[in-house]
C-alpha cells in the first residue's frame, strides 16, 4: 500500500497515471501476478521496446510497478510487475498544529507470545533455531529477526511512548507488512488478523493469502524459494472516530477508550484466534524481508493535556 498524505505528494503518481498507456500497462500486469517480460508487454501493446522503457520508468520511480532481472533460460530478462496493492490518498491534510512521535518496532522485539506450528523466526541472515519449535521463540536471538510466522495465536509488543510530559495521545498510527501462513505457499489462503491494543480488540483484517509468487523485493536470496516472500503493507489508525484499516473503518473503538497520556504503557498485540473463522496463520515481515522497506512503523500525534479534563492513564 503506499499513502500519500496530500495532493500534493500525489503530484508525480498522478501525472504517471495520466496515460492511457500506462493505465492500460499496469491492467495487464494486473492480470499477469506474475509478472510479464519487456519484449512480452511490448508485443502486447504493439509499442517498440524503446517506447515501453520510458513508460515503465515513469512507473517504478513512483513505486507502482517493480521491474527485477530473471537470469534462468537464455539471456537476461527484465520482469515487470505491479508493485502496490492499493494505494490511500488523504484529501484533508491533518491538522498543522498536531504533534508527532515517530517510532518503529523490530519484528522479533515483541514482549509476549503464544504460537502455534507451523512456525519460525529469521534474521536477515539465518533461520533462528528450527522451524515449527515453539521454543525458539523464547531465544535471545529474537530480538535480531526480521521476518515471523505461526498457524495461529499471538505476538504482543511494547510501543515506545517517549512523547512530552503534559500530552495525551489523540490518533496511532500502525503501518506493518502482513500475511497469512500456509503449509509451504498459497496466495489463495485467507486468515482472520485480529489487532488490540492494551487487551482491547479494536477489530480484525483478513489476510487474502500467503504470498510467494514471485521473491520479495528485500527477501535475501538465501531464503527457501517456496516460502512466504511478501506480504501486504496495512495501515491501523486509532483516532477519535474509530479504528480503521487503510482508511476504512473496523470498528467504533476511538483512542478516547484508552485515555492515553505520556504516562500511558501501550501494548499492540497482533492474533490469530484459534475461533476465528479463517484460521490461516499470520507472517509479519520486517525490513530485510518482503515488498517494504520497514519494520513495524508507528505515529503517535499528541497535544497538551486538557487540565480541565484531567485526562490521566498509566
Amino acid at each position: 500500500m503506499l499513502h500519500i498524505h496530500s495532493l500534493t505528494e500525489g503530484l508525480e503518481l498522478f501525472k504517471a497515471l495520466g496515460s492511457e498507456i500506462r493505465v492500460e500497462i499496469v491492467n495487464i500486469l494486473l492480470e499477469n501476478k506474475a509478472g510479464m517480460n519487456m519484449n512480452e508487454l511490448a508485443a502486447h501493446l504493439n509499442i517498440t521496446n524503446g517506447a515501453l522503457t520510458g513508460h515503465i520508468k515513469k512507473l517504478e520511480d513512483c513505486g507502482i510497478v517493480k521491474v527485477r532481472s530473471d537470469n534462468s533460460g537464455h539471456g537476461n530478462k527484465k520482469i515487470c510487475s505491479v508493485h502496490l496493492d492499493k494505494i490511500l490518498i488523504d484529501l484533508q491534510s491533518l491538522d498543522d498544529n498536531r504533534n508527532i512521535f515517530t517510532t518503529s518496532i523490530r519484528v522479533g522485539q515483541f514482549a509476549d507470545y503464544e504460537v502455534y506450528p507451523t512456525c519460525g523466526l529469521a534474521s536477515p541472515n539465518h533461520l533462528i533455531g528450527e522451524v515449527d519449535d515453539v521454543r525458539y521463540f523464547a531465544h535471545p536471538d529474537r530480538y535480531d529477526a526480521d521476518i515471523l510466522w505461526f498457524t495461529k495465536g499471538y505476538v504482543e509488543y511494547i510501543v515506545p511512548n517517549f512523547i512530552p510530559f503534559s500530552q495525551k495521545i489523540d490518533e496511532i498510527c500502525f503501518s506493518m507488512e502482513l500475511s497469512s501462513e500456509a503449509p509451504g505457499i498459497n496466495n489463495d489462503w485467507p486468515s482472520d488478523i485480529s489487532f488490540y491494543v492494551n487487551g482491547i480488540h479494536l477489530g480484525d483484517w483478513t489476510s487474502p493469502g500467503d504470498f510467494g509468487d514471485v521473491q520479495g523485493v528485500f527477501t535475501p536470496d538465501w531464503w527457501f524459494p517456496n516460502w512466504n516472500q511478501y506480504g501486504l503493507l496495512k495501515m491501523l489508525v486509532i483516532n477519535r472516530h474509530g479504528t480503521f484499516i487503510d482508511g476504512l473503518k473496523i470498528s467504533d473503538v476511538s483512542i478516547d477508550t484508552f485515555r492515553l497520556t505520556f504516562k500511558s504503557s501501550i501494548r499492540l498485540k497482533i492474533a490469530v484466534n484459534s475461533d476465528a473463522a479463517h484460521v490461516g496463520g499470520l507472517t509479519i515481515y520486517g525490513k530485510s524481508f518482503g515488498n517494504y522497506n520497514q519494520d513495524i512503523n508507528v505515529r503517535i500525534a499528541y497535544s497538551p493535556i486538557d487540565s480541565a479534563r484531567g485526562a490521566v492513564s498509566g
